[in-house]
Protein backbone atom coordinates (compact mmCIF):
# COMPACT_ATOMS: atom_id res chain seq x y z
CA UNK A 1 0.00 0.00 0.00
CA UNK A 2 1.22 3.26 -0.14
CA UNK A 3 3.54 4.53 1.83
CA UNK A 4 3.37 8.21 1.57
CA UNK A 5 1.27 10.37 4.21
CA UNK A 6 1.33 13.62 4.22
CA UNK A 7 -0.46 15.33 7.74
CA UNK A 8 -2.61 18.23 7.77
CA UNK A 9 -4.05 19.26 11.13
CA UNK A 10 -6.72 21.30 11.69
CA UNK A 11 -6.10 21.69 15.06
CA UNK A 12 -9.00 24.23 15.91
CA UNK A 13 -11.06 21.32 15.23
CA UNK A 14 -9.59 19.03 17.71
CA UNK A 15 -11.45 20.84 20.12
CA UNK A 16 -15.20 20.31 21.71
CA UNK A 17 -17.40 22.55 19.42
CA UNK A 18 -19.72 23.53 17.21
CA UNK A 19 -17.89 21.75 14.78
CA UNK A 20 -18.80 18.58 15.64
CA UNK A 21 -22.27 17.15 16.53
CA UNK A 22 -22.85 14.76 18.61
CA UNK A 23 -25.26 11.79 17.72
CA UNK A 24 -25.31 9.31 20.08
CA UNK A 25 -23.72 8.79 23.93
CA UNK A 26 -23.34 5.42 25.43
CA UNK A 27 -21.33 4.89 28.98
CA UNK A 28 -23.17 1.34 29.25
CA UNK A 29 -24.74 2.21 32.51
CA UNK A 30 -28.59 2.12 32.09
CA UNK A 31 -28.33 -1.78 31.30
CA UNK A 32 -28.79 -4.93 33.17
CA UNK A 33 -26.07 -7.58 33.23
CA UNK A 34 -26.10 -10.13 30.10
CA UNK A 35 -26.20 -10.14 27.20
CA UNK A 36 -26.35 -6.29 25.38
CA UNK A 37 -28.22 -6.71 21.96
CA UNK A 38 -32.16 -6.54 23.50
CA UNK A 39 -31.64 -4.00 25.29
CA UNK A 40 -30.36 -1.10 22.46
CA UNK A 41 -31.11 -0.35 18.81
CA UNK A 42 -27.67 0.52 18.31
CA UNK A 43 -25.83 -2.76 19.68
CA UNK A 44 -26.31 -5.45 17.41
CA UNK A 45 -25.06 -9.14 17.61
CA UNK A 46 -23.22 -10.75 14.12
CA UNK A 47 -25.94 -13.80 14.09
CA UNK A 48 -28.58 -11.21 14.67
CA UNK A 49 -30.36 -13.18 17.30
CA UNK A 50 -30.46 -11.15 20.47
CA UNK A 51 -28.83 -13.20 23.20
CA UNK A 52 -27.35 -15.37 21.00
CA UNK A 53 -23.95 -17.19 21.13
CA UNK A 54 -22.26 -13.92 19.24
CA UNK A 55 -24.12 -11.46 21.81
CA UNK A 56 -21.42 -10.11 24.07
CA UNK A 57 -21.99 -9.03 27.66
CA UNK A 58 -22.88 -5.79 29.82
CA UNK A 59 -20.41 -6.90 32.92
CA UNK A 60 -19.26 -4.96 36.21
CA UNK A 61 -15.62 -6.52 36.17
CA UNK A 62 -13.57 -3.11 34.69
CA UNK A 63 -15.89 0.40 33.96
CA UNK A 64 -14.17 3.57 32.87
CA UNK A 65 -16.55 5.69 34.03
CA UNK A 66 -19.87 4.19 36.81
CA UNK A 67 -19.79 0.58 37.52
CA UNK A 68 -20.17 -1.12 33.69
CA UNK A 69 -18.72 -2.08 30.16
CA UNK A 70 -19.44 -4.15 27.92
CA UNK A 71 -17.12 -7.30 27.23
CA UNK A 72 -15.62 -9.07 23.79
CA UNK A 73 -14.18 -11.62 25.41
CA UNK A 74 -12.19 -14.87 24.39
CA UNK A 75 -15.42 -16.44 22.88
CA UNK A 76 -14.21 -16.86 19.37
CA UNK A 77 -18.09 -16.59 18.69
CA UNK A 78 -18.54 -13.02 20.37
CA UNK A 79 -19.31 -10.51 17.84
CA UNK A 80 -21.00 -7.24 18.30
CA UNK A 81 -21.45 -4.36 16.14
CA UNK A 82 -22.01 -0.80 17.44
CA UNK A 83 -23.73 0.69 14.65
CA UNK A 84 -24.34 4.17 13.78
CA UNK A 85 -27.56 4.95 13.64
CA UNK A 86 -27.05 7.84 10.70
CA UNK A 87 -24.90 5.47 8.83
CA UNK A 88 -23.53 8.89 6.71
CA UNK A 89 -22.56 9.00 3.64
CA UNK A 90 -20.10 11.63 3.05
CA UNK A 91 -18.69 14.31 5.38
CA UNK A 92 -16.56 13.56 8.32
CA UNK A 93 -17.75 11.43 10.87
CA UNK A 94 -16.12 9.93 14.29
CA UNK A 95 -16.24 7.24 16.42
CA UNK A 96 -14.88 7.62 19.81
CA UNK A 97 -14.80 5.37 22.57
CA UNK A 98 -12.54 3.73 26.18
CA UNK A 99 -11.04 0.31 26.09
CA UNK A 100 -9.29 -1.88 28.26
CA UNK A 101 -7.47 -4.39 27.40
CA UNK A 102 -5.69 -6.65 30.42
CA UNK A 103 -2.06 -7.36 30.12
CA UNK A 104 -1.33 -9.91 27.70
CA UNK A 105 -4.96 -10.01 25.89
CA UNK A 106 -5.89 -8.79 22.76
CA UNK A 107 -8.66 -6.86 20.77
CA UNK A 108 -9.77 -6.55 17.46
CA UNK A 109 -12.10 -4.21 15.38
CA UNK A 110 -13.18 -3.03 12.26
CA UNK A 111 -14.98 -0.76 10.00
CA UNK A 112 -18.66 -2.27 8.34
CA UNK A 113 -19.57 -0.05 4.96
CA UNK A 114 -22.75 -1.15 4.17
CA UNK A 115 -26.30 -2.04 6.61
CA UNK A 116 -28.11 -5.04 7.13
CA UNK A 117 -31.86 -5.20 7.17
CA UNK A 118 -32.54 -6.08 11.62
CA UNK A 119 -33.67 -9.48 12.38
CA UNK A 120 -31.09 -11.32 9.64
CA UNK A 121 -27.32 -12.30 9.94
CA UNK A 122 -25.32 -9.46 9.22
CA UNK A 123 -23.74 -9.51 5.80
CA UNK A 124 -20.06 -8.94 5.42
CA UNK A 125 -18.78 -5.70 4.45
CA UNK A 126 -15.60 -4.53 6.08
CA UNK A 127 -13.66 -2.11 4.98
CA UNK A 128 -10.99 0.23 6.04
CA UNK A 129 -8.66 -2.56 7.13
CA UNK A 130 -8.71 -5.12 10.69
CA UNK A 131 -7.09 -3.19 13.79
CA UNK A 132 -5.43 -5.59 16.03
CA UNK A 133 -4.67 -5.21 19.68
CA UNK A 134 -1.50 -7.59 20.37
CA UNK A 135 -2.97 -10.16 17.25
CA UNK A 136 -0.35 -12.88 18.19
CA UNK A 137 -0.71 -12.78 22.22
CA UNK A 138 3.28 -12.20 22.73
CA UNK A 139 2.39 -8.24 21.88
CA UNK A 140 0.98 -6.45 24.49
CA UNK A 141 0.78 -2.91 23.93
CA UNK A 142 1.78 -3.19 20.24
CA UNK A 143 -1.40 -3.29 17.13
CA UNK A 144 -1.85 -2.44 13.51
CA UNK A 145 -3.86 -2.22 10.72
CA UNK A 146 -3.76 -4.86 7.98
CA UNK A 147 -5.81 -4.92 4.19
CA UNK A 148 -5.10 -8.41 4.66
CA UNK A 149 -7.82 -11.31 6.45
CA UNK A 150 -5.06 -12.25 9.45
CA UNK A 151 -2.22 -10.23 10.78
CA UNK A 152 0.77 -11.80 9.21
CA UNK A 153 1.39 -7.76 7.91
CA UNK A 154 0.81 -4.50 9.31
CA UNK A 155 0.74 -1.82 6.81
CA UNK A 156 0.70 0.92 9.87
CA UNK A 157 1.18 -0.06 13.09
CA UNK A 158 0.43 1.57 17.04
CA UNK A 159 0.90 1.49 20.65
CA UNK A 160 -1.37 1.63 23.42
CA UNK A 161 -1.50 1.15 27.12
CA UNK A 162 -2.21 -2.19 28.26
CA UNK A 163 -4.12 -2.51 32.08
CA UNK A 164 -5.63 0.73 31.77
CA UNK A 165 -8.55 2.32 30.17
CA UNK A 166 -7.24 4.19 26.73
CA UNK A 167 -8.96 6.55 24.48
CA UNK A 168 -9.89 5.73 20.68
CA UNK A 169 -10.98 8.08 18.26
CA UNK A 170 -11.90 6.75 14.80
CA UNK A 171 -12.13 9.49 12.23
CA UNK A 172 -14.19 8.50 9.10
CA UNK A 173 -13.29 10.86 5.97
CA UNK A 174 -16.06 9.48 4.37
CA UNK A 175 -15.57 11.63 0.74
CA UNK A 176 -12.15 11.11 0.75
CA UNK A 177 -12.43 7.36 1.77
CA UNK A 178 -9.49 7.10 4.05
CA UNK A 179 -9.54 7.28 8.08
CA UNK A 180 -6.95 8.46 11.16
CA UNK A 181 -6.91 6.79 14.59
CA UNK A 182 -6.05 8.26 17.64
CA UNK A 183 -5.10 6.30 20.78
CA UNK A 184 -5.32 8.75 23.83
CA UNK A 185 -5.16 12.01 21.29
CA UNK A 186 -1.68 10.60 19.46
CA UNK A 187 -2.66 9.90 15.89
CA UNK A 188 -1.07 6.54 15.06
CA UNK A 189 -3.03 5.62 11.80
CA UNK A 190 -2.87 7.87 9.03
CA UNK A 191 -5.18 8.51 5.84
CA UNK A 192 -5.76 4.83 6.07
CA UNK A 193 -7.98 3.75 2.84
CA UNK A 194 -11.22 2.44 2.83
CA UNK A 195 -10.45 0.00 0.19
CA UNK A 196 -10.39 -3.85 1.24
CA UNK A 197 -10.78 -6.47 -1.31
CA UNK A 198 -14.28 -5.77 -3.52
CA UNK A 199 -16.33 -4.35 -1.01
CA UNK A 200 -18.04 -1.07 -2.29
CA UNK A 201 -18.49 1.96 0.14
CA UNK A 202 -22.10 2.15 0.36
CA UNK A 203 -22.51 3.95 3.84
CA UNK A 204 -20.65 4.26 7.37
CA UNK A 205 -22.72 1.60 8.85
CA UNK A 206 -21.11 0.50 12.39
CA UNK A 207 -18.09 -1.18 13.41
CA UNK A 208 -17.55 -4.70 14.55
CA UNK A 209 -15.54 -5.66 17.75
CA UNK A 210 -15.19 -9.20 17.35
CA UNK A 211 -13.35 -11.97 19.58
CA UNK A 212 -10.60 -12.67 16.77
CA UNK A 213 -8.85 -14.90 19.40
CA UNK A 214 -9.35 -16.89 22.40
CA UNK A 215 -6.61 -14.50 24.21
CA UNK A 216 -9.54 -11.33 23.05
CA UNK A 217 -10.52 -9.81 26.37
CA UNK A 218 -11.69 -5.95 25.24
CA UNK A 219 -13.97 -4.03 27.60
CA UNK A 220 -15.62 -1.06 25.79
CA UNK A 221 -17.24 1.89 27.59
CA UNK A 222 -17.86 5.34 26.91
CA UNK A 223 -18.74 5.52 23.22
CA UNK A 224 -19.66 8.90 21.83
CA UNK A 225 -20.48 8.88 17.75
CA UNK A 226 -20.25 12.45 15.87
CA UNK A 227 -20.38 14.20 12.63
CA UNK A 228 -18.03 15.95 12.36
CA UNK A 229 -14.09 15.82 14.32
CA UNK A 230 -13.36 15.69 18.04
CA UNK A 231 -10.76 15.66 20.33
CA UNK A 232 -9.92 16.79 23.55
CA UNK A 233 -6.86 19.31 22.77
CA UNK A 234 -7.93 22.97 21.86
CA UNK A 235 -4.63 24.26 20.45
CA UNK A 236 -5.03 26.85 17.99
CA UNK A 237 -7.40 27.90 15.05
CA UNK A 238 -4.45 28.05 13.14
CA UNK A 239 -3.56 25.36 10.87
CA UNK A 240 -0.18 23.44 10.67
CA UNK A 241 1.24 20.96 8.87
CA UNK A 242 4.05 18.08 9.37
CA UNK A 243 6.01 16.94 6.22
CA UNK A 244 7.59 14.96 4.84
CA UNK A 245 6.22 11.76 6.62
CA UNK A 246 8.01 9.28 6.40
CA UNK A 247 10.88 11.47 6.71
CA UNK A 248 14.19 11.26 5.46
CA UNK A 249 16.55 14.09 7.23
CA UNK A 250 14.57 17.08 7.44
CA UNK A 251 11.00 17.37 8.95
CA UNK A 252 9.24 20.49 8.07
CA UNK A 253 6.62 22.06 10.49
CA UNK A 254 4.47 24.44 8.44
CA UNK A 255 3.09 26.83 10.25
CA UNK A 256 1.09 30.79 10.75
CA UNK A 257 2.87 31.48 14.02
CA UNK A 258 5.70 30.72 16.08
CA UNK A 259 6.57 27.22 17.41
CA UNK A 260 8.20 27.36 20.92
CA UNK A 261 9.14 24.16 21.48
CA UNK A 262 9.71 20.06 19.14
CA UNK A 263 10.43 17.49 21.31
CA UNK A 264 11.01 13.72 19.68
CA UNK A 265 9.58 10.97 21.54
CA UNK A 266 10.52 7.12 20.61
CA UNK A 267 7.45 4.38 21.02
CA UNK A 268 9.01 3.92 24.74
CA UNK A 269 8.79 7.40 25.78
CA UNK A 270 12.07 8.56 25.82
CA UNK A 271 13.11 12.00 24.30
CA UNK A 272 15.36 11.24 21.57
CA UNK A 273 15.64 14.77 19.74
CA UNK A 274 14.29 18.73 21.55
CA UNK A 275 14.78 21.89 20.18
CA UNK A 276 13.20 25.69 20.74
CA UNK A 277 12.68 27.10 16.98
CA UNK A 278 11.14 29.64 18.56
CA UNK A 279 10.03 31.18 14.85
CA UNK A 280 7.38 30.22 12.31
CA UNK A 281 7.52 27.20 9.94
CA UNK A 282 10.84 25.62 11.59
CA UNK A 283 12.89 22.49 9.87
CA UNK A 284 13.77 19.72 12.69
CA UNK A 285 16.57 17.58 11.90
CA UNK A 286 16.04 13.93 12.15
CA UNK A 287 19.11 12.83 10.33
CA UNK A 288 20.73 11.24 13.16
CA UNK A 289 17.56 9.30 14.13
CA UNK A 290 17.71 5.58 13.61
CA UNK A 291 14.58 4.38 11.29
CA UNK A 292 11.42 4.19 12.34
CA UNK A 293 8.38 5.82 14.44
CA UNK A 294 8.31 8.70 16.71
CA UNK A 295 6.07 10.78 18.29
CA UNK A 296 6.72 14.77 17.78
CA UNK A 297 5.26 16.91 19.96
CA UNK A 298 4.69 20.21 18.87
CA UNK A 299 4.41 23.32 21.30
CA UNK A 300 3.07 26.56 20.91
CA UNK A 301 2.71 28.90 23.78
CA UNK A 302 0.63 26.51 26.74
CA UNK A 303 -0.91 24.56 24.12
CA UNK A 304 0.55 21.13 22.12
CA UNK A 305 -0.41 18.68 19.79
CA UNK A 306 1.71 15.07 19.27
CA UNK A 307 1.65 13.51 15.81
CA UNK A 308 3.41 10.03 14.65
CA UNK A 309 6.10 10.60 12.49
CA UNK A 310 7.72 7.60 10.44
CA UNK A 311 11.32 7.59 9.93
Amino acid sequence: MKKIYVLALLLGAFSFSSYAQQELTDDLESYTLGPISAQSDHWRPWGGVDGGADDANVVDDEANSGVQSVLVGGNELTDLILLVPSAPTSGVYTIEFMAFIPSGKAGYFNMQAALTPEGTAWNQALMGGNVYFNCDGASGGVGGVTGVIDCSVFDQTFTYPEDEWFKVDCVYDIDNQTWDMYINDVQFIFAYPFEFGTQVFIELAGLDIYSASAANEMYVDDVVLYNGIIGTEDFSADTFSVYPNPVKDMLNIKSSTAIDNVTVYDLLGKVVLQENPGKISPSINMSNLTSGSYLVKVTIGNSSKTVKVLK
